[in-house]
């Protein structure tokens, strides 16, 4: 988006703050808090409205003052450090989204007075208004909440062993025909465990310095092309023979990863559990068990 959208933006959201006396304060988080973030059309808002009292606002009237609303999502009440708070994923029908975080003012007090940050406050803030010096003293973000550590060896090696105990259910639910709760697993498998070590093998590259964005977003990008010719062969089609390759090569490009990062980290990878695992799908592959 470009940076006269983004102040006309930001200038719709003060300027809505700042005619209602209830509305003490606006803080912007995220990506677009952050100078050095590259920002696309894409990129959403994410803001944290602080109120006197924040249940006038959970009938969802007032979204429509920035835009036509396509659809929201509504995260429920929820008390973080004593106290309610709730979220408003908004999307506009003119490609705007944002994010509205409600909290109440006793809620900003508390994290203002906090020796460390919660994590999505850590990760980058910017105030946008403070009518009442409400934010006056919080800490400065150090914009590494989400940058991963190694794993310990203990870490590695469960990570290794959970990654493989859900290609048992894979290889079940291809015998059984059961389409749903296959491409859930191998979605898993993919989303949860392969993308997580191909993370990991990144940020080895990178001296652990990098912020990992949510189901892998950016991680791509770091990704040579030998590797990402292998991912795209995790999503192969439909049919038995296929889902049966597309839950081999998971495991191939898992395997490849996990013995570089091991390799990198000083830890031996669990040959054992790989083998006796591919041996079973074996056995389940060829009728031999039920």
């Amino acid at each position: 988006m470009k940076n006269s959208d983004e102040k006309a933006v930001i200038s719709s959201i003060l300027s809505w703050a700042e005619s209602k006396p209830d509305i003490r304060a606006v803080i912007l988080t995220s990506s677009r808090a952050k100078p050095d973030e590259k920002l696309d059309e894409f990129s959403d808002y994410d803001v944290i409205i602080t109120a006197k009292d924040i249940k006038p606002y959970l009938d969802d009237k007032w979204l429509g003052d920035f835009g036509k609303v396509l659809v929201v999502y509504r995260d429920p009440v929820e008390v973080r450090f004593g106290f309610e708070r709730f979220i408003r994923v908004t999307q506009y029908e003119n490609g705007l989204k944002i994010d509205f975080t409600f909290w109440p003012v006793g809620l900003l007090k508390k994290v203002t007075s906090m020796k460390e940050l919660p994590d999505y406050i850590d990760d980058g803030y910017k105030v946008l208004l403070d009518k009442d010096g409400l934010t006056r003293g919080m800490q400065a973000p150090s914009c590494r909440a989400f940058v991963p550590k190694p794993p310990t060896k203990a870490e590695y090696l469960q990570f290794v062993e959970e990654f493989f105990s859900n290609a048992p259910y894979a290889a079940k639910h291809i015998r059984r025909g059961d389409l749903f709760p296959l491409k859930g697993m191998l979605n898993f498998m993919r989303y949860e465990k392969l993308c997580r070590m191909l993370e990991w093998k990144v940020e080895i590259y990178h001296e652990w310095s990098l912020k990992q964005g949510q189901y892998g977003k950016g991680l791509q990008k770091y990704l040579d092309k030998d590797i990402l010719r292998e991912l795209k062969k995790t999503f192969d089609g439909e049919g038995d023979d296929v889902y049966w390759k597309e839950l081999h090569n998971t495991i191939e490009l898992f395997r490849k990863t996990a013995k570089e990062v091991g390799s990198k980290l000083g830890y031996a990878y669990p040959e054992d559990i790989d083998s006796r695992v591919i041996k079973y799908l074996e056995k389940v592959r060829s009728g031999e068990l039920p």
